[in-house]
């Protein structure tokens, strides 16, 4: 839930987010953002499945290496703090 009200507020477009709930994968949001997303949902769910591929299905979308590099810190870091706040038994807020 709190990841989720930071997207809302950096997108600020809560039918983008609606959209990205629902479908990540939809037509809709264009192949770049989709790209995008897949590598960021990957890198979250299968981090040992990632192969240089998945960078060039980014680079294909027009991102550049720094892009690419900002988005697996992002993924990365938010892995790390769920974690350490699973494994610490860190309660949500209401």
């Amino acid at each position: 839930m709190h990841h989720r009200r930071g997207l809302r507020r950096l997108l600020r477009d809560d039918e983008l987010l609606a959209r990205l709930e629902a479908d990540p994968d939809s037509e809709e949001l264009g192949p770049r953002r989709r790209a995008l997303l897949r590598y960021a949902l990957k890198l979250t769910r299968t981090p040992d499945a990632m192969e240089p591929g998945d960078v060039e299905a980014l680079r294909d979308a027009g991102y550049e290496d720094a892009d690419v590099l900002g988005v697996a810190e992002v993924v990365a870091y938010f892995a790390y703090v769920n974690r350490i706040a699973d494994g610490l038994g860190v309660q949500l807020e209401a």
